[in-house]
């Protein structure tokens, strides 16, 4: 794709970043085949290549963002299905967050969403707030229907009847290896997962020290940033990842780190990235080098190779996290993992298509969200399958609104399958 970006323009690094990523377009459209807003609304803007002439022509143009270029970016649920379809390489990932920053600081939202936004920031990535939230959203629940605004009534469905107590596994501390240690790496144990499902670290912690790692739980690591990145908030996405990536280099530069093992692909997706995210800051040294050890949690039980053996000959549907199959490039692991333990795995038809939770879109898109998670649902349903794996709770919590069918991490089922208890989610099943 031909550009013209000034040469005053092109000394600012994220609009060269741009530039390179807009020039290595072709225009082939093989992105629209794979685009679940495409499919959904067949609007040719909903599709990456459409979106990418609005942020061609928002960016060269060097002027504020319009309601139209937002109304299709903020539709975009950057869940990269278009760089694992595309011949030529067009990083959009990097292309939306820059676009989604340009809008969040040239672009004036209307009120009312202005403040959804900015509560939405200021919740999910503490715990102690998000819990105090759901509590709130509960008393108000019994008064949804009366809502005017689709997305207050789309959280509201989404709280939970009751949050699990606080695990103290997610606390800083250090785990033990069990037996002779193989590796030392520190857990990622996130934001909202903490509060909503506290049995994904538990049984991570479990496995891990199993196999012989030394579990680290360190002191200043939190949120990932993620939320606030791909809300186009810049400054406080960096904050959070500066504390994790300072945190995590005082380990390794103490009793040192093999890994920064992370259980919630979409948090994965941007520990692996934060060598980008910080390039150009004095942070850059250590924020490659903690992207480099960056692995999901199937990665690094691909390298122990667990002896697993299922207690109970389930058939698993298992679904692919957009963030996982394509951010993170890792498609094979967790299937290789489940059926080497020996539960039959099936994969719905479309896999690679979303599931429309995708970080915050199932709050702020509530109408698009859910057609794609009946869609995902309608799919997974047709397996028959005993239970739904998933290495991502907001994919988890997403299927689950639309089936009866468990829902359960991934490495619930391997730990499982090496001696650790049941999953809850499987407790009612009979065997």
């Amino acid at each position: 794709m031909q550009t013209n970006f000034t040469p005053e323009q092109l000394t600012d690094p994220a609009t060269a970043r741009a530039n390179a990523i807009l020039r290595s377009c072709v225009h082939c459209g093989f992105c629209n085949a794979t685009c679940p807003t495409y499919q959904l609304l067949g609007d040719e803007l909903d599709g990456p290549r459409g979106r990418i002439y609005l942020i061609k022509d928002m960016l060269e143009g060097g002027r504020p963002a319009d309601e139209r270029t937002v109304r299709h970016i903020d539709r975009c649920l950057s869940c990269l299905a278009c760089m694992t379809t595309c011949p030529s390489g067009v990083h959009y990932m990097h292309l939306v967050d820059h676009a989604r920053a340009h809008i969040e600081a040239t672009w004036r939202r209307p009120r009312s969403e202005r403040l959804l936004r900015a509560m939405l920031a200021w919740v999910l990535p503490h715990p102690v707030r998000f819990r105090l939230a759901v509590g709130a959203a509960r008393l108000v629940r019994p008064l949804a229907r009366f809502l005017p605004d689709a997305r207050l009534r789309a959280m509201l469905a989404l709280t939970p009847a009751r949050l699990p107590p606080a695990s103290r596994n997610d606390a800083p501390q250090v785990f033990p290896a069990r037996g002779a240690r193989r590796m030392r790496v520190a857990l990622l144990t996130g934001c909202v997962q903490r509060a909503l499902n506290t049995d994904i670290n538990d049984a991570t912690i479990r496995l891990l020290t199993r196999l012989g790692c030394e579990v680290v739980v360190a002191r200043g690591a939190g949120c990932c940033g993620a939320l606030d990145q791909h809300m186009g908030r810049t400054a406080p996405a960096r904050r959070l990842a500066s504390a994790n990536i300072r945190a995590w280099m005082a380990e390794r530069r103490g009793a040192g780190l093999d890994a920064v093992v992370i259980n919630t692909s979409g948090c994965g997706t941007v520990v692996k990235d934060y060598g980008h995210m910080f390039a150009d800051s004095e942070l850059a040294a250590d924020a490659a080098g903690i992207a480099a050890i960056a692995c999901d949690v199937t990665e690094l039980l691909a390298r122990l190779a667990p002896e697993a053996r299922a207690p109970e000959p389930l058939r698993v549907a298992y679904h692919a996290a957009c963030s996982l199959q394509h951010g993170q490039r890792v498609r094979d692991a967790p299937k290789a993992l489940l059926r080497a333990a020996g539960f039959t795995v099936a994969e719905p038809a479309d896999s690679h298509l979303c599931c429309g939770s995708a970080g915050t879109y199932n709050l702020l898109q509530p109408d698009l969200s859910a057609a794609l998670r009946q869609r995902k649902a309608a799919t997974i349903g047709a397996l028959s399958p005993d239970v739904i794996a998933a290495g991502n709770l907001g994919c988890m919590i997403q299927i689950g609104q639309a089936t009866g069918t468990p829902v359960v991490h991934t490495v619930e089922l391997i730990d499982w399958a090496t001696g650790g208890p049941r999953p809850p989610a499987l407790r009612h099943r009979r065997p």
